[in-house]
């Protein structure tokens, strides 16, 4: 008796599957995800890495220098090419006898349609200690250069 239930069952769910129009399917074909219209991720990059004393209005550091004076006011400018939204953050450090101290972070949330140039900078009125120094700048928190240069 069961079975003959299991015959008819089957028998009439084939019976209602078949009763649609003929020429339409009885379920809806997938459908395909709409085409995208949203232009593929904007990138931006680092190019140069430049330190020196002073930067012009246009924020690129006036003359590249490997030697600081003590009282001078220590710039980098950082090119970056490409467009979009990014974070780019520099990080001062002063190395001394094997030991690194960082001296400042800076962090810049910047907006580009191209080729550009953006600038940190450390001061320090009493003067910088003589020795080694390096800035990292860091493209949304990966390293995309550095320079060392020295107070004399």
């Amino acid at each position: 008796m069961r079975i003959t239930a299991l015959v008819v069952v089957s028998a009439m769910a084939l019976a209602i599957a078949a009763c649609g129009k003929k020429g339409e399917p009885t379920t809806a074909p997938p459908s395909s995800p709409p085409p995208s219209t949203q232009a593929p991720a904007a990138v931006v990059t680092v190019g140069k890495v430049t330190v020196g004393n002073a930067v012009g209005p246009d924020k690129k550091v006036l003359v590249a220098a490997a030697t600081i004076a003590p009282k001078d006011t220590i710039y980098v400018s950082v090119d970056t090419t490409g467009t979009g939204e990014a974070t780019l953050k520099s990080r001062w450090t002063y190395l001394k006898d094997g030991k690194t101290t960082v001296v400042k972070e800076d962090t810049q949330r910047v907006s580009t349609s191209g080729p550009a140039t953006h600038e940190f900078h450390i001061s320090k009125p009493d003067g910088w200690p003589k020795g080694d120094y390096q800035v990292e700048v860091f493209l949304n928190d990966a390293s995309a250069g550095s320079q060392r240069f020295t107070v004399t």
